[in-house]
């Protein structure tokens, strides 16, 4: 299948982690996941004028406050456009025609390609992707508690990744390897995301050698030309506006890094109402719309047409501690305003799952589901940090990933159509029982029978007699038992030969080389 959700037949089966559990009848197709599309109308949380009134602000904070560009190449580019560029400052400030016009050559939708075809994705229009969660300093589990990222879990993490459909892409690292020198991590990482998935993935823009070297080993993996890469936009980076109001050297560099040579940029401020930005939701919001047509207009200054999506990550934090709160009310009414905005623009719409809870408990299940109905609500296209994000960004835990999983199979087959064909309306089964009889043993049901409904990865949908006689196992304890399980059953996917004998020369020379610097 093609358009997973949106076209898989109703009487497909219901995919429900890695290679599937059960044994599907030979009639039945497999459920894919992978290519997820909205199905319902985008919901607005404000109206035409009241969004018109945060895009004015966002175009008057650019005019007549500015922001800084904190990169001499990058304000020479700015300069050549016609923004107003003084000798001396970084600060840049935009008259709001030159924005505009410049994000009219972004493009709306476009392909992300992987080293595997059937793991392209579509990014952005009607298509949504999800991404695994990326760069926590911290992983956790059950048996070995919170503990520094390292090697080890980083690559438990990706084989974690690949085993399930619903995750698309690696959004980055999923837990940040600290025992690797940091001017090599890169180098490991992304060659392991390379051999151990074949699904796309992610650079981080720190210094343009780490962008020019995920460059050369996502061009590797897939056996390309570098033409043909340039043609086929194979890596993407996140770039954050060191918000307030600014964009550094390194995330710069990236952009032009990358938009130079048609790779993907997801321009995305990290704006917290009472932090970073002002303390009211709209504010807030203006603040990140300025944040983000800047930074998207200079991906369109640097190459017009390159490949760039809008990202929304405002949320607010809690003014008793000062600590980020995630899946809230307020971070839902950010997302659905982002997604406003997005359609306004014609731009795709990158946006997260997340949570601040401190262990996968109640806390951790309600913020990530207020956050992926937000997701949903919003029409976001490309979903960061979709399965296994805790603690506010701080930590990746293994059973998290798992109950996140089990929430994205859930959001994918609510976008499942309803079959309302006389085969799916069943009038020959209400025949056959007639008033006061039951369905379990009709032919209807029984033809569907290891396939008739979601089947969850951690839920417990047991009596509670049943239930305690296996022993009581909690959410957390289920996810504990299933991602080792999963983990114990990865396969890694097959590689040319003589592709990972050129990736691991490049990898092997680049370090010998010394690989990027460390100091920004």
């Amino acid at each position: 299948m093609t358009d997973g959700a949106a076209t898989t037949p109703p009487t497909a089966g219901r995919r429900r982690g890695g290679r599937g559990t059960g044994t599907p009848r030979a009639a039945v197709s497999t459920l894919k996941y992978r290519r997820l599309k909205h199905r319902f109308p985008p919901i607005p949380v404000v109206s035409e004028d009241e969004l018109e009134a945060i895009h004015d602000a966002s175009l008057t904070i650019l005019e007549e406050i500015g922001m800084d560009f904190m990169h001499a190449g990058a304000r020479e580019i700015l300069k050549k456009a016609g923004a107003d560029v003084r000798e001396g400052s970084e600060r840049v400030r935009f008259d709001r025609n030159l924005i505009l016009q410049a994000i009219k050559t972004c493009p709306c939708e476009f392909t992300l390609h992987a080293r595997n075809p059937e793991r392209n994705v579509q990014i952005g229009g009607k298509n949504l992707v999800f991404a695994q969660v990326a760069s926590p300093p911290n992983c956790s589990d059950l048996q070995g508690g919170r503990r520094a990222g390292n090697q080890v879990d980083f690559r438990n993490m990706v084989r974690l990744a690949q085993r399930y459909d619903i995750v698309h892409a690696s959004g980055g690292y999923p837990v940040e390897p600290v025992d690797l020198h940091a001017s090599v991590r890169h180098l490991d990482c992304l060659s392991d995301i390379a051999k151990l998935t074949d699904k796309p993935f992610h650079v981080y823009s720190l210094g343009k050698e780490r962008n020019q070297d995920g460059l050369e080993i996502a061009r590797i993996a897939r056996g390309i030309s570098r033409e043909q890469m340039e043609a086929e936009p194979s890596l993407f980076s996140i770039i954050n506006s060191s918000s307030p109001l600014r964009l550094d050297t390194p995330m710069l560099q990236g952009i032009i890094e990358m938009s130079s040579r048609n790779q993907i940029i997801m321009l995305t401020p990290f704006t917290l109402a009472g932090a970073m930005a002002p303390v009211t939701i709209a504010g807030a919001l203006a603040q990140q719309n300025a944040e983000a047509l800047a930074g998207i207009a200079f991906t369109q200054m640097v190459r017009p047409g390159a490949p760039v999506v809008y990202g929304g990550f405002t949320s607010n934090v809690d003014m008793k501690t000062g600590a980020p709160a995630f899946g809230t009310p307020e971070y839902m009414k950010a997302v659905l305003a982002g997604g406003q905005l997005c359609r306004k623009y014609g731009i795709p719409y990158r946006t997260s799952n997340v949570c601040a809870a401190n262990t996968v408990d109640a806390q951790a299940a309600y913020e990530s589901v207020f956050s992926l109905w937000a997701v949903i609500q919003a029409g976001g296209n490309f979903i960061m940090h979709s399965a296994g994000w805790m603690e506010g960004g701080l930590t990746a835990s293994f059973e998290k990933f798992i109950v996140d999983v089990d929430l994205l199979q859930m959001v994918a087959e609510f976008l499942t159509p309803l079959d309302v064909s006389p085969v799916g309306l069943g009038l020959d089964a209400v025949r056959e029982v007639g008033p006061g009889g039951h369905y379990f043993g009709t032919a209807h049901t029984l033809e569907r029978f290891e396939n008739a409904f979601y089947s969850p990865i951690v839920s417990d949908w047991r009596n509670f007699e049943t239930w305690q006689e296996a022993g009581s196992p909690t959410a957390i304890q289920k996810a504990n038992a299933v991602w080792q399980k999963e983990l114990a059953a990865y396969e890694r996917p097959p590689m040319d030969a003589a592709i990972e004998e050129e990736l691991d020369a490049f990898v092997a020379r680049r370090k010998q080389e010394g690989g990027a610097p460390t100091d920004f």
